[in-house]
């Protein structure tokens, strides 16, 4: 027994300090910069509004310059739109790029360009007590644990075919597959398989219409591993919205909100009537309600009006005009 010379014992304690974060990225592609770029000096287009670290922002983009000082330049700012701040609600760049300088580059393919906007936010200190356990001396790690590798099994699975028992076929391709996980992960692949629904030809292949061959094995790829593959940045948009239609084909939730939270990154001037369309014939109010909110600017809406997209909405979607009808007068003086 440890003991002061005065016969007190000694305690020990300990604690530390640990600082929370929390990250997010924001991809703004401005579509259509030909007609953008006609905007005044100090006018905005604004993205959808999204959360990072329990708070919502939104970036603005001045496609002339946020003041006269700044008209050849594009200013870009990260506004937050809501949470008590102390000093300022925004922070950005005056002069971002050169409006001469993004026309000569790279970074404007096909009339438009993508901003990708990174944010940490510090979510505060805390004080941990180190408990005695963790005082304790350390003892050696004798047994490594790895994660789970059933993903890299049921994708292996997949692609060496071994026990296949279904072919489909899809955009001119075969594919084998195992009934049972199909079933498992889709409660319409389990009635084509199954069920009443049960489907395929003489040869036994069961034939998907209306769905590209590139679609299809994305899928599969989720039904086996829960993640999709690596598609280039440009095709990504395009993917998502093939994906989505075939997440609510088959029935998988957890996909389509995948492919509902991609597109709201996509949401910009050229897309919005395109995006608010699908989200409207498959039922995804999350993805309906970005779109709104993107629209609620006046600008956007402004810069939307200008084109083809209301006239091609109201031809695809004539349910959606009445909501952008109504829209539209809370703008009218």
């Amino acid at each position: 027994m440890a003991s002061t010379a005065g016969g007190c014992k000694h305690s020990r304690s300990a604690s530390a300090i640990v600082a929370g974060a929390a990250s997010g990225y924001h991809l703004l592609k401005i579509d259509g910069y030909s007609r953008i770029k006609g905007l005044p000096t100090g006018e905005a287009l604004k993205s959808c509004a999204f959360t990072v670290g329990g708070y919502r922002w939104r970036i603005h983009c001045y496609p002339n310059g946020s003041k006269s000082d700044y008209s050849d330049f594009i200013s870009l700012f990260l506004h937050l739109d809501d949470g008590q701040v102390t000093k300022q609600r925004r922070l950005g760049e005056t002069k971002f790029i050169k409006r001469e300088a993004l026309e000569k580059s790279e970074h404007l393919k096909k009339d438009s360009f993508t901003v990708r906007c990174d944010i940490i936010v510090t979510t505060g200190f805390r004080a941990e007590e180190e408990t005695a356990e963790a005082q304790r001396p350390r003892k050696a790690n004798f047994v490594s644990v790895p994660p789970s590798d059933l993903q890299r099994h049921l994708g292996d699975l997949l692609h060496n075919e071994k026990g296949a028992d279904v072919v489909f076929e899809a955009g001119g391709e075969t594919f084998a597959a195992h009934r049972c996980v199909l079933a498992a992960r889709s409660p319409v692949f389990s009635a084509e398989l199954f069920g009443s629904m049960k489907e395929s030809d003489a040869a036994g292949v069961v034939r998907i219409d209306d769905m590209e061959a590139q679609v299809f094995k994305a899928l599969l790829r989720f039904v086996y591993t829960d993640s999709l593959p690596e598609t280039e940045e440009e095709e990504q948009d395009t993917m998502a919205q093939h994906l989505l239609v075939a997440a609510d084909r088959y029935a998988m939730e957890r996909l389509k909100l995948i492919c509902e939270d991609m597109l709201c990154k996509y949401i910009d001037v050229g897309t919005v009537t395109t995006i608010l369309t699908l989200a409207e014939q498959h039922h995804c109010e999350g993805l309906k309600k970005a779109c709104f909110d993107f629209l609620s600017s006046a600008v956007n809406l402004k810069a939307v009006a200008s084109g083809d997209g209301i006239e091609d909405l109201s031809k695809s979607c004539p349910s959606l005009m009445k909501e952008l009808i109504a829209m539209l007068g809370n703008f009218v003086p």
